[in-house]
């Protein structure tokens, strides 16, 4: 399945899907635009900004890695981290976007 299917896919093709590069949405979800994408993380580390230097106590330019996470365009037009409920795990109505 490439960009634009519109047939559903199980949570694991979807997973899958993701760590190709692919945005994926569900029909099951209300929101307008919504979708998650795989953020790569900074494996190499980068500088911290003045918002997470306050969140973790850190100096503001320290450098710090940060993992893989997979990360949600809200209805609203902004970015969340995003973690995936029972019904996204089970459900069967998962698409690329």
């Amino acid at each position: 399945m490439g960009p634009g299917t519109d047939s559903g896919m199980d949570f694991g093709d979807a997973l899958a899907h993701l760590r190709q590069g692919y945005r994926l949405t569900r029909e099951g979800w209300n929101g307008q635009g919504m979708f998650v994408v795989l953020q790569a993380g900074y494996p190499d580390g980068i500088p911290i900004n003045a918002n997470t230097a306050q969140a973790t106590g850190l100096p503001e330019g320290t450098v710090r890695t940060f993992r893989p996470y997979l990360m949600m365009k809200t209805a609203d037009d902004e970015f969340v981290p995003w973690v995936a409920s029972q019904s996204d795990l089970l459900a069967d109505d998962w698409r690329t976007v």
